[in-house]
C-alpha cells in the first residue's frame, strides 16, 4: 500500500517521462525519415510552382516514353525527356491560367482534324477525314481497353497543350514589333563609324606567376558573381576497371583454331570402321556456305558478287586478283580474326532495268489477306508467263490486273536502272546474271515475280569471297584470371591507399565527377549504380566498392563530396583565377602610368601606336586587338582629336585617340531596319521565353529520392 501511495503522489511526473519518451521516440522516427519531417514524400517526384508531380504518373508517362525511344535509350534518358516535358507543362500551365486561356470542345475538333488528316482509318471513301470514324475508334477504345483509352486521352491532351503554347507564343510574339527609332538605332548603331589611334598594354606582358591571389580573393570574388559559380550537389570517385578483354595468348590460340579449319584432318569417329574419318578443311570444301556458317562467329556466308571498292581494305588488293580457291588469313579485322576464300569471279553489269508482276502467295513476307495457295499462285504465274512469251504487250494490262506490288504497279511493274544490291538474291541473279531480254518466273520471299529484264548498262568485274570470323573474346582462363586481380585489389585497399596501391599494380586510376541525375562514365558507359551508390546517405569519402558491369569489374573509391550551393574555391578557381589575375594586372599597369598622351603611354610601357579605322558599336572590333565593347564604347564617346584616359579592356589596358567620325546617312525610311529588329525579336522569342519562364518557376526536383 506504501509503494502504491508514493506512485499516486508521482502521477504528475510519471506522466511527464512517459510524454517525454514519446515524443523523443517520434522525433527520432522524424529525423530518420527527413523527407517526412520537412513535408516531402516518396510519392512525390516533383513540385513545379507549387503543382505535385506524383510518382505513378511519372512512370507511367516513362513507361510509354520507353516505347517510343527504344531499347537503345536508358532508363536515365527517358526519365529526363519525361521530367523536361512535365516542368514545360507546369511551367506554361501557370502561363495559360493567368491569362485564362484554354481549348473548347470545337477547337479540340478542329485540332484533332487537322494532326489526323492523313490517317486512313479516319477517312471516307473520297479521301475526307470523316468525325464519325473517330467516334466509333474512340468508344472501341474505350470498351476493349483502359490502357489503349488512357494513351489516346495523354495524346488529346498533348495536342491540346500545344496548342494553347502556339498560342501562348503567337500573343507574345505580336508584341514583340520594333519601332522605327529601334530601326534607326540598329542602323546608327552598324553604320555610324569612327577611325582610331590607340596604345594597348596587353595583359599577357605580365607573367602570371608574378600576380599572386589568395583564397580569400576567390572567395570574395565568388560572392560578387554568385549566378556563374551555383552549382548542383555532385561526387567525385576514382576507379579502376579490369577489363575482361582477350590475352595475347588468347589471341594466338584464336588465331590458330582458325589455322586449323584450312586443311583436311583426321578426326575420331566411333562410328567409323577404323574409328577415323576425314574432315574436309577449309581450302578443299565443296560446300562453302554450310563450311562458313557451321564455323563463323556472328558473320554468316554471303552468297553475292561484289567490286572491289566494296570489299574490306584489308583483303581488297590482297583477294581480288587471285585465282578462284585462294584463301587469305588469319588476319585481324575490327574485333575478329578471318579466313578469307576467293570462291568465284565474274563480270556483271553495274545496272539493270527490268519490269515484274509479283504473284504472292498464302506465306509469302507481306502477303495480302486474300493470297492464294502456292499451287495457285504457281498456276497463275505459268499461266501468264505463256502469254507474254508470245506477246510482251500484255505486260502493263498484267500488271495492273494481278501484280501486288504498290510501289512498281505505277510504273508498269518497272523498276528503272537499280544496282546489284539493291534486290533481294534471287531478283537480283536473274537481273544481272541473265541477259536484256531475258524472261521468266522467280521465287522469292515476297512470292512469285514474272521478271522481264529490260536492260543492262557497264560491266565490272566482280568476285564472291567467303569469310569465317571468330570473335575476339577473353578466355575462361583469362577472365579467371581479371576476376582475381580485382579481388585481390579489393582486399588489399582495407590498408592501402587506393592510388598508391593501384600504381604499384600497374592499374589506370580514372577519376570522375558526377552529378545526382548522370549515368554515363567515360571508358565504361551507363552505370547508374555507381552514381546512385556515390550519392547514397550511408556512403562516405573513403568508402570503396566493388561493381560488376558490362565487360569487367569496376572498383570505385569515393573522394569528395560537393553539395548544391556555390562551387568550392578550388573548382572556382579554374575561371575565378584568370579573371582576377586579369583586374589585378590591369591595376598594377594603371599605377605605374602618368602618361597623357598616346606617345608618352606608347614610350613609357615600350609599345607602338597603332590605328583602326571604320569601326561600329555592333561589331566593336579593333584591327590588332580583337572584340573590345569598352574601348570602342569610349572611343565613340569622344570628340574628334580626342585622348581618352587608360581603358580596361577584355585583353589589355588600352588608351584611344578618336581621329574620324562618320554619322551614318540619314535615311527617309528606317522601316525594313524595324523589320530587322522584329524579326530577330521573333527568333528570340522562340528561343529565350521558355527558358525565362522556367529560371523564373519554383522547381523542387526529388528524382533522386523517389526514382532510381
Amino acid at each position: 500500500m506504501a509503494i502504491l501511495n508514493k506512485i499516486r503522489q508521482k502521477t504528475v511526473v510519471l506522466i511527464l517521462v512517459i510524454a517525454l519518451a514519446l515524443f523523443a521516440f517520434i522525433l527520432s522516427s522524424l529525423f530518420d525519415n527527413k523527407d517526412a519531417l520537412f513535408g516531402k514524400s516518396q510519392d512525390v517526384v516533383a513540385t513545379i510552382n507549387g503543382k505535385d508531380i506524383s510518382r505513378v504518373e511519372f512512370m507511367s508517362l516513362v513507361e510509354q516514353q520507353q516505347q517510343q525511344m527504344g531499347a537503345n535509350a536508358t532508363s536515365t534518358q527517358v526519365m529526363n525527356r519525361v521530367f523536361d516535358a512535365k516542368v514545360r507543362e507546369a511551367v506554361m500551365e501557370g502561363q495559360f491560367e493567368k491569362l485564362g486561356l484554354s481549348i473548347e470542345t470545337d477547337q479540340m475538333r478542329d485540332i484533332l482534324k487537322n494532326a489526323l488528316s492523313t490517317s486512313p482509318e479516319f477517312l471516307n471513301e473520297a479521301g475526307i477525314f470523316d468525325e464519325s470514324k473517330l467516334k466509333v475508334y474512340i468508344d472501341n477504345l474505350k470498351s476493349t481497353s483502359a490502357q489503349a483509352y488512357q494513351n489516346w486521352v495523354n495524346y488529346e491532351q498533348q495536342l491540346a497543350v500545344g496548342a494553347l503554347q502556339t498560342d501562348y507564343f503567337n500573343m507574345v510574339k505580336a508584341g514583340a514589333t520594333a519601332t522605327l527609332a529601334e530601326g534607326e538605332l540598329d542602323h546608327k548603331l552598324a553604320n555610324d563609324k569612327v577611325d582610331i589611334k590607340y596604345v594597348q598594354v596587353s595583359y599577357s606582358s605580365i607573367a602570371d606567376s608574378t600576380v599572386k591571389v589568395s583564397k580569400s580573393e576567390i572567395k570574395d570574388y565568388i560572392s560578387k558573381h554568385k549566378k556563374s559559380y551555383e552549382t548542383e550537389a555532385s561526387r567525385s570517385f576514382q576507379y579502376v576497371f579490369f577489363k575482361e578483354e582477350a590475352s595475347a595468348e588468347d589471341e594466338k590460340n584464336i588465331q590458330n583454331s582458325l589455322k586449323e579449319l584450312l586443311n583436311d584432318r583426321e578426326v575420331y569417329d566411333e562410328n567409323a570402321e577404323d574409328k577415323k574419318r576425314t574432315e574436309i578443311g577449309f581450302i578443299n570444301t565443296k560446300d562453302v556456305e554450310d563450311f562458313v556458317n557451321a564455323n563463323s562467329d556472328d558473320i554468316k556466308y554471303n552468297d553475292r558478287f561484289l567490286k572491289k571498292s566494296a570489299l574490306p581494305e584489308t583483303i581488297a588488293d590482297t583477294i581480288f586478283n587471285q585465282e578462284i580457291g585462294f584463301v587469305y588469313g588469319p588476319y585481324k579485322e575490327g574485333n575478329y580474326y578471318k579466313l578469307s576464300k576467293l570462291v568465284d569471279r565474274t563480270t556483271l553489269p553495274d545496272s539493270a532495268k527490268t519490269r515484274h508482276i509479283l504473284i504472292p502467295f498464302i506465306g509469302a513476307s507481306r502477303a495480302p489477306a486474300d493470297a492464294k495457295p502456292k499451287a495457285e499462285a504457281e498456276a497463275l504465274a505459268d499461266s501468264l508467263l505463256t502469254v507474254l512469251k508470245s506477246d510482251k504487250s500484255k505486260f502493263s494490262e498484267f500488271v495492273t490486273e494481278y501484280s501486288t506490288d504498290q510501289g512498281s504497279v505505277n510504273n508498269e511493274g518497272r523498276y528503272d536502272w537499280f544496282a546489284y544490291d539493291r534486290m533481294v538474291p534471287e531478283f537480283r541473279d536473274f537481273a544481272f546474271e541473265g541477259k536484256t531480254g531475258d524472261l521468266g518466273v522467280v521465287e522469292t520471299a515476297f512470292g512469285l515475280h514474272i521478271i522481264e529484264v529490260e536492260g543492262q548498262k557497264g560491266s565490272s568485274d566482280m568476285v564472291k569471297v567467303a569469310t569465317i570470323a571468330r570473335k575476339i573474346e577473353p578466355s575462361e582462363d583469362t577472365n579467371d584470371k581479371i576476376f582475381r586481380d580485382a579481388s585481390t585489389f579489393e582486399v588489399n585497399l582495407e590498408n592501402a591507399d587506393f592510388a598508391t596501391l593501384a600504381k604499384e599494380s600497374s592499374y589506370d586510376v580514372r577519376p570522375m565527377t558526377a552529378k545526382e541525375l548522370d549515368e554515363s562514365i567515360p571508358g565504361i558507359g551507363n552505370q547508374r549504380q555507381i552514381v546512385r551508390w556515390a550519392f547514397e546517405e550511408g556512403t562516405d569519402v573513403g568508402d570503396y566498392k566493388r561493381f560488376t558491369v558490362s565487360g569487367g569489374i569496376v572498383i570505385a573509391q569515393l573522394t569528395s563530396k560537393s553539395e548544391a550551393g556555390l562551387m568550392s574555391v578550388e573548382d572556382a578557381s579554374v575561371t575565378a583565377l584568370p579573371e582576377i589575375r586579369k583586374e589585378k594586372k590591369a591595376k598594377l599597369i594603371m599605377d605605374r602610368v602618368s602618361a597623357t598622351t598616346l606617345e608618352e603611354f606608347a614610350k613609357a610601357e615600350n609599345q607602338n601606336v597603332r590605328s583602326s579605322v571604320a569601326i561600329n558599336m555592333k561589331n566593336p572590333t579593333i584591327s590588332g586587338a580583337g572584340n573590345e565593347p569598352m574601348v570602342v564604347g569610349t572611343a565613340f564617346g569622344l570628340n574628334e582629336g580626342e585622348t581618352s584616359g587608360l581603358v580596361k579592356g577584355n585583353t589589355g589596358v588600352f588608351m584611344v585617340q578618336t581621329t574620324k567620325k562618320t554619322p551614318a546617312t540619314e535615311l527617309e525610311n528606317y522601316q525594313p531596319f524595324a523589320n530587322q529588329v522584329s524579326t530577330q525579336k521573333l527568333n528570340s522569342v522562340q528561343n529565350r521565353l521558355y527558358n525565362a519562364l522556367k529560371e523564373a518557376a519554383e522547381i523542387e526536383d526529388n528524382r533522386a529520392n523517389t526514382v532510381q
